[in-house]
C-alpha cells in the first residue's frame, strides 16, 4: 500500500489520500465567489424557499429604514420574466465613499459580504438581517442586478452581473424624493426554478405589514397582462389586527388583549384573543423575522399566561382546592402574536428558527405578568369565560388520558398488540420503513398482495373517520377508525406526541382519486394537521398518486396519471397510423387494480409518483381546515365558489 492510499477499515472503500496537506490546498475564494459556491449556506436552498428568499432580504432592508423611521412605503413587483422590483421611501442607500474600502458605499453594500449599517455602526439600533450578507448575496445569486439610489436630489445608478460590476455609480437624473429601487434577475445556474409564486410573496408582505403597524406594504403580480394580482396592506393597529385575521371565521371570546412594554435596547409587544375552537395558533416573530421553533420569547409568554390565569381562578374562587390548568388548558383555544425587537438578536441556527436570547424571556414573562392580570381584574365576564374554557380543556384532557387507558386495557396495548387491520412489514428500521392507509378492503386486499413485504406496511381504513377539526383528544382515543392508526404509528398524539418513537417514515394516504377519496384524504390530514403536526412538518407525509387511464393498443399497455398525459400517450400510441384503435378506460378505484396494475403504476418506488405533504404556513392551513371541517357552513361554501374552478380530475 503506497502512503498515498488507505483502506478505510470495515468499508471495503478504497479513498485516495494527500500524504502533505500544504498551502497549496487551501482555496481562497474571492468576492462573492464563495456565495455561488456554496448558495445553500447563504440563503438555506436553491429550491423555491431559496428562490423567495432573495426577494425577502431586499425587502428587509426597506423595512430595515421603516425601523429606523424613515420609510413609510414599500412596494414589490413581480415583472414578465420573473424578474422582481423592490421600491421604498427610505433614505435611500449612502453613495458618499466608505473609508474603510475608498469605494462608494453602494458599491461595498452590494459587492462585500458583512458589510452594512447593521454593526454598531449607528446605521440601525434594531435589524432583522443581522448577518449583514443579504443585497450583497442577491447580488451574487442574480443573473443581473440593478440599483437605482434617489438622494440629495440626485438618481444615482449602478448595475451588475452576478455579482461582478458591469455599470460604476452614474448620476442618471435628478429627483425631489429619497429612497431605493432595486430590480434583479435570479440566475438560473443558481436555482432549480426561477418562477416566482405570488402567494408565497403576498403571505410574506402580509405579516411584514402586521408586524411593522402604519407601514404601507404594496405587492404586484404583472406578468400576465390579462389578469394582473395586486394587493396594498396597510395595518394601522398592527399585530392587533394579525389576531384579527387569525380568528377569522372563528367566533372569538372578548376582545384582542394588546400588552407591550420595553427594557434597555428591547422592546416587546403580545396580542392575543381566545375563540370557542379547540386548537392553539401561536405565531412569534424577533425583528420581524417569523420563529417557527419558538424560543426565549416564547416561553417567557407561556410561563406567565399560565401563572396568571391559575393565579386569577384562585384568587376569585373559580379554581376550587387543588384545581390548577396545566399550559396546555390554558392555550386551548387561543390566537396570538408575539413580536419582539432587540439588538443583538441571537437565533439558534442559519435558518434563524428558534430565539435565544435569554433576557428577552424575562421582559415577556413581565409583560404578560403585569398587564394581563390588570386586564383580567378590569374584565371579569371574559375573563370568567377564559377560565372555564380552561377547565373544561382540564376535563377533556383527564377524560382523553381514562379512554387511552381503557383502551389500551382492552387492546393490550402494553404487550405491543398491532391493529388487526395492519399488514405490517418485516423490516425493523423506521427510516426504511413505510405505511400505506388504504380505504376500502378491495383496495387493501390488492395492495398486500402487490406490495413489497420487506419495507411496506399496509393499514386498511373503511368508512368515514371523524372529523378532529370538531372533536376533543378524549373522542379520538374511543374512535374505532382513528385508533388503529394512532397505534401503527406508534407515536402517541397531542402532547404525548413522540416523534423518535414513530415506526414508519412514509406515511402514504392511498385513496380514490373522487370525491369520497379526496375527502378521506382532507380528514386524515386534518387528524395530523391538529395531533401529530410534527410528521408533515418533518416530511413523513406523503399522498399516493395512482393513474387515472389505462390505454391499449393490441399487446401494448400504457397509463396515464392526467389528461394531458394521456393525450400525449394516446398520440404516441397511434404512431404513424392515426387510425389505430386505442383503448382507454377510466380507472373507477383502487379496487379495481389487480396487484400488479397497483404495485407497478402506484407503490414501485422506482416507478411511483408521491406527492410530499408540507407546511410552509400554519396559519392558512389552519384557517383552511377551520373552514373546510369546522361548524360554519357559510366560509365554506363561499370557499367552494371561490376555488371550484382549480379542481380537476374529480369524478362527481
Amino acid at each position: 500500500m503506497t502512503p498515498e492510499t488507505e483502506i478505510m477499515e470495515n468499508t471495503g472503500i478504497t479513498q485516495k489520500v494527500t500524504a502533505d496537506y500544504d498551502a497549496s490546498q487551501i482555496q481562497v475564494l474571492e468576492g462573492l465567489e464563495a456565495v455561488r459556491k456554496r448558495p445553500g449556506m447563504y440563503i438555506g436552498s436553491t429550491s423555491s424557499s431559496g428562490l423567495h428568499h432573495l426577494v425577502y432580504e431586499i425587502v428587509d432592508n426597506s423595512i430595515d429604514e421603516a425601523l429606523a423611521g424613515y420609510c413609510t412605503d414599500i412596494s414589490v413587483t413581480i415583472n414578465p420574466g420573473n424578474t422582481i422590483t423592490v421600491t421604498d421611501n427610505g433614505r435611500g442607500i449612502p453613495v458618499d465613499i466608505q473609508e474603510q474600502t475608498g469605494k462608494s458605499a453602494l458599491e461595498v453594500v452590494f459587492t462585500v459580504l458583512h458589510a452594512g449599517g447593521k454593526f454598531g455602526g449607528g446605521g440601525y439600533k434594531v435589524s432583522g438581517g443581522l448577518h449583514g450578507v443579504g443585497a450583497s448575496v442577491v447580488n451574487a445569486l442574480s443573473e443581473w442586478l440593478e440599483v437605482q439610489v434617489h438622494k440629495g436630489g440626485k438618481i444615482y445608478e449602478m448595475k451588475f452581473a452576478r455579482g461582478a460590476i458591469t455599470s460604476p455609480i452614474t448620476v442618471i437624473g435628478s429627483t425631489d424624493r429619497t429612497g431605493t429601487t432595486v430590480t434583479f434577475k435570479p440566475d438560473p445556474e443558481m436555482f432549480d426554478d426561477t418562477v416566482y409564486d405570488y402567494e408565497i410573496l403576498h403571505k410574506r408582505m402580509r405579516e411584514q405589514a402586521f408586524l411593522n403597524a402604519g407601514l404601507r406594504i404594496s405587492i404586484a403580480d404583472d406578468r400576465d397582462a390579462d389578469s394582473p394580482l395586486s394587493d396594498t396592506m396597510h395595518y394601522e393597529g398592527g399585530i392587533r389586527e394579525y389576531v384579527d385575521y387569525l380568528n377569522v371565521n372563528k367566533a372569538p371570546i372578548g376582545d384582542v388583549i394588546y400588552m407591550s412594554g420595553g427594557r434597555d435596547d428591547s422592546v416587546a409587544e403580545i396580542a392575543m384573543q381566545y375563540n370557542d375552537g379547540y386548537n392553539e395558533m401561536l405565531v412569534s416573530f424577533a425583528n420581524n423575522i417569523h420563529t417557527p421553533e419558538g424560543g426565549m420569547h416564547e416561553t417567557g409568554f407561556k410561563t406567565a399566561l399560565t401563572r396568571v390565569l391559575n393565579a386569577y381562578g384562585v384568587k376569585f374562587n373559580l379554581l376550587k382546592g387543588d384545581e390548577r390548568l396545566s399550559g396546555d388548558d390554558c392555550r386551548e383555544g387561543l390566537s396570538a402574536v408575539i413580536s419582539v425587537k432587540l439588538t443583538n438578536a441571537q437565533f439558534e441556527g442559519q435558518t434563524k428558527q428558534k430565539l435565544g436570547n435569554s433576557e428577552i424571556r424575562t421582559l415577556v414573562d413581565s409583560i404578560v405578568d403585569e398587564q394581563l392580570e390588570i386586564y383580567l381584574e378590569e374584565n371579569p365576564s371574559v375573563a370568567k369565560a377564559i377560565i372555564e374554557k380552561g377547565m373544561m380543556a382540564s376535563r377533556a384532557r383527564e377524560a382523553a388520558r381514562k379512554a387511552r387507558e381503557s383502551v389500551r386495557r382492552k387492546t393490550g396495548l402494553e404487550s405491543g398488540q398491532m391493529p388487526d387491520k395492519l399488514q405490517d412489514c418485516n423490516e425493523r428500521d423506521p427510516s426504511l420503513c413505510e405505511i400505506y392507509i388504504v380505504e376500502g378492503d378491495s383496495a387493501a386486499g390488492s395492495a398486500i398482495q402487490g406490495r413489497d413485504s420487506r419495507f411496506q406496511a399496509i393499514l386498511a381504513m373503511w368508512g368515514k373517520m371523524l372529523n378532529v377539526e370538531k372533536a376533543r383528544a378524549d373522542k379520538i382515543y374511543g374512535n374505532d377508525k382513528l385508533y388503529p392508526l394512532i397505534v401503527a404509528l406508534g407515536a402517541g398524539i397531542g402532547e404525548e406526541f413522540n416523534i423518535e418513537k414513530l415506526r414508519y417514515h412514509k406515511i402514504i394516504i392511498m385513496a380514490d382519486a373522487d370525491v369520497d377519496g379526496s375527502h378521506i384524504r382532507t380528514l386524515l390530514l386534518t387528524f395530523f394537521f391538529r395531533y401529530m403536526r410534527p410528521l408533515i412538518e418533518n416530511g413523513y407525509v406523503y399522498s399516493a398518486v395512482p393513474p387515472l387511464y389505462k390505454l391499449t393498443r393490441g399487446k401494448t399497455q400504457r397509463v396515464a396519471y392526467s389528461d394531458a398525459e394521456r393525450d400525449r400517450i394516446s398520440s404516441e400510441l397511434r404512431g404513424d397510423n392515426p387510425n389505430a384503435k386505442i383503448d382507454i378506460s377510466r380507472y373507477k378505484g383502487l379496487g379495481e387494480m389487480d396487484p400488479h396494475e397497483l404495485w407497478e403504476t402506484t407503490m414501485d418506488p422506482e416507478k411511483r409518483t408521491l406527492r410530499r405533504i408540507t407546511l410552509d404556513d400554519a396559519v392558512l392551513a389552519d384557517q383552511i381546515f377551520n373552514v373546510l371541517m369546522g361548524e360554519d357552513v357559510e366560509p365554506r361554501r363561499e370557499w367552494i365558489e371561490q376555488n371550484a374552478r382549480y379542481v380537476v380530475n374529480l369524478d362527481i
